[in-house]
C-alpha cells in the first residue's frame, strides 16, 4: 500500500503536468496573430498551429491509455510529460511556422499521454474510496489553467512575446518531471501480455486523425468536395474496421465490451453531450461578448473568469460526493442542473445576471466533466483504467471539437445575425441590447 505521504507527491505531479496542458491550450489562442505576424505567416496557416494540436491529441489518447496498461503507467506518462516539456521548447525557439506546427504536434502527442495515463496513475495509486476524490482535486487544479490560460496568454504576449507562452510552460513540466520520477510507483495491468495489437493501433490513430481532419478542413474544402467526401468515407471505414478488428483480436487495444457496461456507457454519454454544451456556450459567449458587445480580448477574458473558477471548483466537488451515491443518478442530476443554467444565462438581461448565470454554467458543466471520469473509473475494471479514461476523454474532445468546428461550417457573419437577432427579440436588455 502506497503511503499517504507518496499519494500527495504522486497527486502534485500529475496535478501539475495536467495544468500545463490545460493552460497551454488556452493561452495560446490568443497569440494566435502576433505569431502570424511575427512568423511572416497568415492567420489562416495559423490554423495549423492549433488544428494539429486537435489531431495528434485525439488521434493519439485512446492507444495511450492502453499502452500504459500494457508497458506501465509510470514509463508512459513521464514520458508524455518529458515529451510535452521538449516540444514547448521547441514551439519558444520555432523559427518559421512550419517547425511551430510541428512542435505542435510533438505537444499534441504529449499531452495525449498525460491526460487519461494521469487518471489511470490516481486510481491504481489511491485506495477506491479516496481515487474519485484525488481525481477530482487534479481536474480542479487543471480547470485553474482554464482560468489562468486567457489571461496568461493575453499578458505574456503583449508585455514580453509570444514565445514566452511556451517557455512558461517548461519549468512547471520539470517539476512534475521531477516529483513523478521520484514519487510514481510503475503499474500495469497484469492479466495483459507485455505485446501491442499493432493493427488496432494503426488503424484507430489514422482514423480518429482522420475524422478530425475532414472536419477542421472541411469548410476550406469544401462539405461536398471530392477530397472532404473520400476523406469522410475513409475515416468512417477505418473506425469500422478498428471496432470490427478489436472484437475478433484475443488482446486488444480497446475493449469495445465497456459499452456493454450500460453504467460506462450512460456516463460516457451524458459527460460528453454536457462538455460539448459547455464548449459551444463559451464560443458563442465570446462571440456575443467581443463581436456584439465589442469587450476587448482582456475584458472578456475577465468575464470568463468566473465560468473557469466555476469549472475548476465543479471538478474538485466531483470527487467528494460519497461513494454510496449512484453515479448515474449523480450524473442526471448535474446535467438537470446544467440545463438550468443555460436556461438561466439565455434569459439574464443584466450583467450581474448574465456572468452569474456563466459562472453556474462553468460550475454546474465542469463538474459533469469531471465526475464523467471519476464515476467510470468506478465502474470499470482498475487493471483497465487507462483504457478506460482515454476512451472517455477521447470521445469527450472529439464530439466537443465537432461543435467548435460548427464556427468554421457557419459562416461568421451569420452568427453575429443570430447573437443580434437574439439581442432584439430580448428586448431592453442589457448584455444583449445593441
Amino acid at each position: 500500500m502506497i503511503g499517504h505521504r507518496s499519494t500527495r507527491w504522486i497527486l502534485t505531479a500529475t496535478a501539475v503536468a495536467l495544468f500545463c496542458v490545460q493552460i497551454d491550450f488556452f493561452a495560446v489562442n490568443l497569440a494566435l496573430p502576433r505569431i502570424a505576424a511575427d512568423l511572416n505567416s497568415s492567420i489562416t496557416d495559423m490554423r495549423w498551429v492549433v488544428s494539429i494540436y486537435m489531431l495528434t491529441l485525439g488521434a493519439f489518447m485512446v492507444p495511450a491509455g492502453r499502452v500504459a496498461d500494457i508497458f506501465g503507467r509510470r514509463r508512459v506518462l513521464l514520458s508524455g510529460i518529458a515529451l510535452f516539456a521538449v516540444a514547448s521548447v521547441l514551439c519558444a525557439v520555432a523559427p518559421t511556422a512550419a517547425a511551430l506546427v510541428g512542435s505542435r504536434a510533438l505537444q499534441g502527442v504529449g499531452a495525449a499521454m498525460i491526460f487519461p495515463v494521469s487518471v489511470s496513475v490516481l486510481t491504481n495509486a489511491y485506495p477506491a474510496e479516496r481515487s474519485g476524490r484525488a481525481i477530482g482535486v487534479a481536474y480542479g487544479i487543471a480547470g485553474l489553467g482554464n482560468a489562468a490560460g486567457p489571461l496568461v496568454g493575453g499578458v505574456l504576449t503583449e508585455t514580453v512575446g509570444w514565445r514566452a507562452v511556451f517557455w512558461l510552460l517548461v519549468p512547471f513540466t520539470v517539476i512534475s518531471l521531477l516529483i513523478g520520477a521520484r514519487a510514481i510507483p510503475e503499474t500495469f495491468d497484469e492479466s495483459a501480455p507485455r505485446r501491442i495489437d499493432v493493427g488496432g493501433l494503426a488503424l484507430i490513430i489514422t482514423g480518429i486523425g482522420l475524422f478530425t481532419l475532414v472536419f477542421d478542413r472541411a469548410p476550406t474544402w469544401g462539405w461536398l468536395s471530392a477530397t472532404t467526401l473520400a476523406a469522410g468515407v475513409a475515416s468512417v471505414g477505418l473506425l469500422a474496421a478498428f471496432v470490427s478488428v478489436e472484437r475478433r483480436t484475443r488482446h486488444p487495444l480497446v475493449d469495445v465490451r465497456l459499452f456493454a457496461n450500460r453504467g460506462f456507457a450512460v456516463l460516457v454519454i451524458a459527460g460528453t453531450v454536457a462538455n460539448v454544451a459547455y464548449v459551444v456556450t463559451v464560443f458563442l459567449s465570446t462571440l456575443n461578448l467581443q463581436d456584439v458587445r465589442g469587450l476587448d480580448p482582456l475584458t472578456a477574458g475577465l468575464v470568463f473568469l468566473g465560468p473557469s473558477v466555476g469549472a475548476a471548483a465543479g471538478g474538485t466537488l466531483s470527487g467528494r460526493l460519497p461513494s454510496r451515491l449512484s453515479p448515474v443518478t449523480v450524473m442526471g442530476a448535474g446535467c438537470v442542473v446544467a440545463a438550468i443554467s443555460l436556461a438561466a444565462l439565455s434569459l439574464s438581461t443584466s450583467w450581474p445576471r448574465y456572468v452569474m448565470a456563466l459562472t453556474a454554467c462553468g460550475f454546474t458543466m465542469g463538474f459533469v466533466y469531471a465526475y464523467t471520469t471519476v464515476a467510470t473509473q468506478a465502474v470499470v475494471d482498475p487493471a483497465r483504467a487507462g483504457e478506460a479514461a482515454g476512451v472517455t476523454l477521447a470521445l469527450a474532445l472529439l464530439v466537443s471539437g465537432l461543435g467548435v468546428l460548427t464556427r468554421s461550417a457557419t459562416d461568421r457573419d451569420d452568427l453575429l445575425q443570430v447573437t443580434r437577432n437574439i439581442t432584439h427579440t430580448r428586448g431592453n436588455g442589457v448584455v444583449f441590447q445593441r
